[in-house]
């Protein structure tokens, strides 16, 4: 069986904790970075099958900003993303209907913080083809 690796890009470092044991415990590797610039040099370096990417990170927009650039990289263009963050309910957006739109939200599964594990395991799984 392939050992999948998991790019996890998010700025809470508790938050980071908490899910990488969870992915961790499921036999995945992870692969952390705090912003969108030491996520790409990451995803260079490590070659995930999966990226996690929060929204607001360094900026409101950083999450968003990073998918797009991603989804014009060739090297990425493929890389199943999850968007995972509380952006809803902090700013009464329905990002689960722009997530709709590829263009303006290029990723594969949108889920809202704070998330179940079982429902993130299952996304991962998913979208990885297990």
């Amino acid at each position: 069986m392939k050992d999948y690796k998991i790019l996890l890009v998010d700025d809470d470092i508790d938050f980071v904790f908490i899910q990488k044991a969870i992915l961790e415990k499921e036999g995945y590797k992870v692969v952390t970075a705090g912003d969108k610039f030491e996520g790409f040099a990451k995803a260079r370096a490590e070659k995930p099958d999966l990226a996690i990417l929060d929204v607001m990170m360094n900026t409101d927009q950083e999450g968003y900003e990073m998918a797009r650039e991603m989804r014009k990289d060739p090297e990425f263009e493929k890389l199943p993303i999850i968007m995972l963050t509380s952006v809803d309910s902090i700013t009464g957006i329905n990002l689960k209907e722009m997530a709709k739109d590829p263009k303006w939200l290029p990723v594969n599964s949108f889920l809202e913080k704070p998330v179940q594990p079982q429902t993130l395991l299952a996304e991962v799984k998913r979208l990885l083809g297990k």
